[in-house]
């Protein structure tokens, strides 16, 4: 099994990459974990044309690994704004390499809460929309108190501890063979689309109105869009004709009227 394993911090000295790195060594006869790094990359702008090298070059190798671990500080209850960033780069644009892989979170710090809040917004961010990694939904790794937690060779001191990142750690392997199947083929990938194609038409829906409804269903006003929140780069709301909820609203004496007339 190849894992990528992510710092969750550009920071210069880091427990949380003193923990991958003991991860990498202590798990190598079990699996090829390569830790790659936050540092130098840029911020994420939607400004940029094309993804920075950097990010496609950690984004190439998320595609053909395994899973990945993601090791957070924390920083105001938060994730590092670095990290948050990294996530926003591979969210963004056609490709999302963090669908459907799985993910491990660990994390250590100084406090005895070892990151449980920033790991609690990680896995809030890694499961949102445009992201849709799958995150191990059991065997938390919190590591606190991190400054007595390792050796002078920079190995965890505790068997306690050790055994738990064990436990841990096996659950990701089963979890990672597990979700293994679920990821398919680009030849499947095809035939699914070519699938709800058909469905569509079958259905009435013309594949080229965007996702708009063809014809006006239990409506007396033209349905342009369901929602008023909500947006990727691929939907450029319509301005020139208000929503269905907004023309709700603005029909609400007419829903009314019936209820003033019986009292």
């Amino acid at each position: 099994m190849k894992y990528i394993a992510i710092v969750g911090t550009n920071a210069s000295f880091s427990y949380n990459r003193k923990l991958l790195w003991y991860m990498k060594k202590h798990f190598s006869n079990q699996a090829n974990i390569e830790v790659m790094e936050l540092a130098g990359l840029p911020l994420f702008c939607e400004d940029e044309a094309t993804v920075p090298k950097d990010v496609k070059r950690i984004a190439d190798a998320i595609e053909t690994a395994d899973g990945i671990i993601f090791s957070t500080p924390e920083y105001d209850h938060a994730i590092t704004a670095a990290l948050k960033s990294l996530i926003e780069w591979l969210s963004w644009g056609p490709v999302k390499v963090l669908a459907q892989k799985p993910v491990m979170i660990v994390g250590t710090s100084l406090g005895s809460l070892g990151t449980v809040f920033a790991q609690e917004n990680l896995r809030q961010v890694l499961s949102s929309p445009g992201v849709e990694a799958f995150v191990l939904p059991t065997h938390q790794f919190l590591l606190g108190h991190a400054k007595a937690a390792f050796n002078e060779q920079d190995d965890l001191r505790e068997a306690q501890t050790i055994e738990w990142l064990e436990q841990c750690f096996k659950a990701f392997v089963s979890y990672c063979r597990i979700l293994k199947p679920l990821h398919q083929s680009e030849e499947t990938k095809e035939s699914d689309d070519q699938l709800s194609h058909e469905l569509e038409l079958s259905n009435g829906l013309d594949p080229n109105m965007d996702g708009q409804w063809q014809e006006e269903v239990q409506f007396e006003f033209s349905a342009v869009s369901d929602a008023d929140t909500g947006a990727s780069e691929y939907e450029i709301p319509d301005q020139s004709e208000p929503s269905v909820y907004q023309q709700l609203l603005d029909d609400s004496d007419d829903w009314l009227a019936p209820l003033k007339d019986s009292k």
